[in-house]
């Protein structure tokens, strides 16, 4: 396979990707029939092309250490994802859309392009993973300075202020460097406190054992891809409380979020009327209070369960 059209190839999976995620009405994320304030369907759609580029960058730096022709310390990982950060800013106007999304795909387009394929463009899933691991674990000091500059473009809203390696602090970039400390290892620490990070450094669990199998099943059963999608979000977030909520409004509010997530599905979510009303609940009650109850962290662990399966041949 032509190293330029897998490139394309494995992008263009990962912007469906986020497209199907921004497409779907799970309960108090945008889509395309309500927003926020400052944050609409229409900026996801921009910010799903602006990430392109990256992704297919990511791609190809894969192919090259794949091929011997790139050091896997040299993936650079970190300036990918702020470039793409970059670039997301300056094609919209709605801020910070797909920071987290992007902190997990862009190792998975890395992961892409070191896993052989066929002429038919299917990733076996299994290889592809092992892969990812390898990746993330060699990033470096400077992958952690470049994605905290990528976050400080972002800008995103419930950030944590921590006493060390705080992202807001200039400082901190200057302790990486000079400490030689790892994005992974940054991740590490964050690990306990942010499921994007989490994911990096236990090798996307929830992605891969749960909310994937799961979604295949969901449609293969069901043959609904948006049904799929909100009963993933569902089950991820029944299982694991949003950590974005957790920062910005408290462990325990995250929790209660999952408890009603939990009711909904076992009333049986869209399959049934009560199932529906529990959803419209909880619907409401994430969007009670503008943004700040939004399950932003789950929306990318389903964007990137969603990538998995465009990888692995899943068309709409």
């Amino acid at each position: 396979m032509p190293a330029v059209d897998k490139a394309k190839h494995v992008s263009q999976c990962l912007q469906l990707a986020i497209l199907l995620e921004v497409s779907t009405n799970k309960p108090g994320n945008v889509n395309f029939n309500v927003g926020f304030a400052d944050t609409r369907s229409e900026h996801f759609l921009a910010s799903a092309v602006a990430a392109a580029p990256a992704f297919e960058d990511a791609t190809k730096r894969g192919i090259q250490i794949s091929s011997k022709k790139l050091p896997l310390s040299k993936a650079g990982i970190g300036e990918i994802i702020k470039n793409c950060v970059t670039d997301i800013k300056a094609w919209q106007s709605g801020g910070n859309t797909l920071l987290g999304t992007v902190m997990l795909l862009v190792p998975i387009a890395v992961a892409a392009g070191m896993t052989n394929t066929k002429n038919d463009f299917l990733f076996n899933i299994d290889k592809l993973r092992q892969n990812l691991k390898i990746a993330v674990e060699a990033t470096t000091a400077q992958d952690a300075v470049n994605l905290y500059e990528a976050v400080n473009i972002a800008n995103p809203s419930g950030l944590n202020t921590l006493t060390e390696l705080d992202v807001n602090n200039p400082q901190s970039k200057q302790q990486l460097i000079k400490e030689d400390i790892s994005l992974f290892k940054v991740f590490q620490i964050g690990a306990s406190y942010d499921d994007i990070c989490y994911e990096w450094v236990n090798n996307y669990p929830v992605t891969f054992t749960q909310a994937y199998p799961y979604l295949l099943q969901t449609l293969k059963t069901k043959g609904d891809l948006n049904r799929a999608i909100v009963h993933t979000f569902l089950k991820v977030l029944a299982e694991h409380p949003d950590t974005f909520i957790a920062r910005k409004v408290g462990k325990q509010k995250a929790q209660e979020i999952s408890q009603d997530a939990q009711i909904a599905l076992e009333q049986g979510g869209l399959e049934t009327l009560a199932g529906r009303k529990a959803i419209n609940d909880l619907d409401q009650k994430l969007r009670s209070s503008g943004n700040r109850l939004n399950p932003g962290t789950t929306a990318d662990i389903i964007a990137a369960t969603l990538s998995l399966c465009t990888l692995s041949g899943f068309r709409p």
